[in-house]
């Protein structure tokens, strides 16, 4: 099962380094996700992770990094509804409803659907989604390996959502909130090379 990981909204210290280590530690994809950057903040960042991490991230603004830094990939959102013209590579798309997703996987690399439970990085942000409702789309096969789990993914659930026949989870709390400073670089690997063996 694929294991993404969403950067802290905000910039954090030796943020390129944890990158680095996180996909040493087996790490599939990495959302690079600044909503309130610049693009200066931004491409700084990427300067700044080896070169060889950088075709598996995957960007959420500034699509014009994708070209410069040869990134994976383009994510689209509600601030970026299109992908560029003549655009040919990875695309990925949020979803927040079983009905978003059955209607535009298709014409996606994949997409993540969220919130599959309650997140852990947004306070008051509740799952959407009722157990009975995800064996049903799973059985009719909307939930597939194309679907990627968003949303309150932990160590906890990780076995359910494989069960469940997610192609992936994307983590985005339960990395970050085990990261500060450099000095919970070892402990954040170390949770995280413990779910990459529970994803399988």
């Amino acid at each position: 099962m694929k294991l993404i990981v969403i950067t802290s909204p905000a910039f954090i210290p030796d943020e390129a380094q944890i990158i680095a280590g996180l996909f040493c530690a087996g790490l599939d994809l990495l959302h690079l996700r600044k909503p309130d950057a610049t693009v200066h903040e931004v491409r700084r960042l990427l300067c700044e992770i080896p070169v060889e991490c950088r075709k598996r991230i995957v960007i959420h603004d500034f699509f014009s990094l994708q070209d410069e830094f040869s990134l994976g990939g383009i994510h689209l959102n509600s601030r970026h509804t299109e992908a560029p013209e003549g655009y040919q590579g990875l695309l990925s798309r949020a979803c927040h409803s079983l009905e978003e997703v059955e209607a535009t996987v298709a014409r996606f690399d994949y997409v993540l659907m969220s919130p599959v439970y309650d997140s852990i990085s947004k306070q008051g942000y509740r799952s959407g989604y009722s157990q009975e409702a995800l064996r049903q789309a799973q059985a009719e096969g909307i939930i597939n390996e194309k679907v990627i789990a968003l949303g309150g993914i932990s160590e906890s659930n990780l076995s359910e959502i494989k069960s469940l026949g997610f192609g992936g989870a994307a983590l985005l709390g339960d990395i970050w909130n085990r990261y500060r400073t450099w000095n919970d670089a070892e402990e954040a690997l170390l949770h995280f090379r413990k779910l990459r063996e529970r994803a399988g």
